[in-house]
C-alpha cells in the first residue's frame, strides 16, 4: 500500500464502504504451480468474516481451505492530470481507493455455500431496478439447483490483519482537491470525485 501516512484512515470503516458497493474482491494465494488470483463478489458473515465462492475447477480451490491469503477490494481510481492545478511544478498521479487484507481461509459445508449464493443474489438483485422480478434460487428446478452447487465452492476469509489506502489529493489543499473533483467528475467519474469531495470536507 502507498508509504504515506496521508493517505491511511480507519481501515474497519473503509471496509464496511467498501462492501455496501458491489464488493468484487481479488483473492491471492499460493499454489503448487505458483502464486494465482481469483476474482470474486464477497459478502460479510454475521460473524464478520468474509464469504465467497469459487468455481469447482479454479486453480486454487483445491488448495484453499485452511491457507494463508489477501483479498484485495477495491473502490474508484482515476488518473490527476498535471494541468489541472494552478501552480507550476506539479505532476501527474493516481488516485485510487484500496483495501488488503491478510486471513486465514475455511472451505464451508454445502448448506452454507447454497446460502452463501442465496444471500449473494439477493444482495444484488435488490440493487436492480430494472429488468421485472428479482431472481430468487427457488426459480430453479431441483436438478439445474444441485447441478449448479457441484460447480461451486464456498469459503469463508478470516480477517487477521487489514491495510488501507485512501489517496484522493488529501495531501492538497482542500480548495485544491475539491477543484481536481470537479474535473475527474467533469471526465465521468463521479464515483471517484464523490469520495474525493467527502475527504475534502
Amino acid at each position: 500500500m502507498h508509504p504515506n501516512a496521508a493517505f491511511r484512515g480507519d481501515p474497519g470503516a473503509l471496509l464496511d464502504r467498501l462492501l455496501e458497493g458491489s464488493a468484487f474482491a481479488t483473492l491471492f494465494a499460493h499454489s503448487p504451480d505458483g502464486p494465482r488470483a481469483a476474482h470474486v463478489p464477497v459478502l460479510r458473515s454475521e460473524t464478520g468474516r468474509l464469504l465467497f465462492h469459487l468455481a469447482r475447477p479454479n486453480a486454487l480451490t483445491r488448495h484453499l481451505d485452511g491457507a494463508q491469503a489477501m483479498l484485495v477490494l477495491q473502490g474508484p481510481d482515476a488518473y490527476v492530470s498535471a494541468r489541472w492545478y494552478d501552480a507550476a511544478d506539479q505532476v501527474p498521479t493516481w488516485n485510487y481507493v484500496a483495501l488488503e487484507c491478510d486471513g486465514t481461509v475455511s472451505r464451508l459445508g454445502d448448506g452454507r455455500t447454497e446460502q452463501l449464493v442465496s444471500d449473494l443474489s439477493d444482495r444484488h438483485e435488490a440493487r436492480i431496478s430494472t429488468g421485472g422480478v428479482p431472481w430468487t434460487m427457488a426459480k430453479m428446478s431441483a436438478p439445474a439447483r444441485r447441478a449448479l452447487l457441484r460447480g461451486i465452492v464456498g469459503f469463508e476469509f478470516s480477517i487477521t490483519a487489514m491495510r488501507d489506502t485512501l489517496k484522493l489529493s488529501q495531501n492538497k489543499p482542500a480548495p485544491v482537491a475539491r477543484a481536481l473533483a470537479d474535473h475527474i467528475e467533469a471526465e465521468g467519474n463521479r464515483d471517484m470525485a464523490r469520495w474525493m469531495r467527502d475527504r475534502a470536507a
